[in-house]
């Protein structure tokens, strides 16, 4: 496992200057911090498809997806982009966006958090469920769904959370990939 840990990335929060968050060797991480950022990215593409015979459009079509995703991300405060490198064919692969939401976005308190999360969720085809989970490094407010699992940690001092944002979109978020993502998540550690 590769550890994302004191990189700068990470704003400086009350009682926390920064995080650690275990992630096993087989996710490419792309630091959206820094302006090299769609290199990064570019390259990823590049290594999941070389040696196969992967068609150009489904290359474009995973490098816009992934470049939207990292674009729209960084507009809401993600820090960093984790993607599996173990896709065989090609397409979309697992994901981990890393995002810092300040207070005042969203409920405080992650009760009410997780109940606001239900209530926007309302009665959609695709729902996600919301809850409150105990990790090592706080409260959180889980949201599961077909295809992805999202961890809003409270910060420590309650000055907002640390958004784990995982997507499966071919195997789905269930048995074993949903186990990886909530390991990945139980090894988030405070640095103060």
């Amino acid at each position: 496992m590769s550890e994302s840990s004191e990189n700068g990335a990470a704003p400086a929060t009350a009682g926390a200057r920064d995080y650690r968050l275990l992630v096993p060797r087989e996710w490419f991480r792309i630091d959206l911090m820094q302006d090299r950022w769609r290199r990064q990215l570019k390259t990823f593409v590049e290594k999941q498809t070389d040696g196969r015979q992967v068609p150009a459009e489904l290359t474009r079509n995973v490098w816009a997806t992934l470049r939207n995703t990292a674009e729209a991300g960084r507009a809401r405060g993600a820090m960093e982009f984790y993607l599996l490198t173990l896709s065989r064919n090609g397409g979309l692969p697992a994901s981990l966006l890393v995002s810092l939401m300040p207070p005042g976005e969203t409920p405080a308190d992650p009760e009410a958090f997780a109940a606001w999360i239900e209530v926007r969720e309302g009665g959609g085809g695709a729902r996600r469920e919301a809850g409150i989970v105990d990790l090592p490094a706080g409260r959180a407010v889980r949201v599961v769904g077909p295809t992805s699992l999202d961890l809003h940690v409270v910060l420590p001092g309650g000055t907002g959370y640390l958004t784990l944002s995982f997507a499966a979109p071919v195997v789905g978020m269930s048995g074993p990939m949903l186990r990886l993502c909530e390991a990945i998540a139980s090894s988030l550690r405070w640095v103060v």
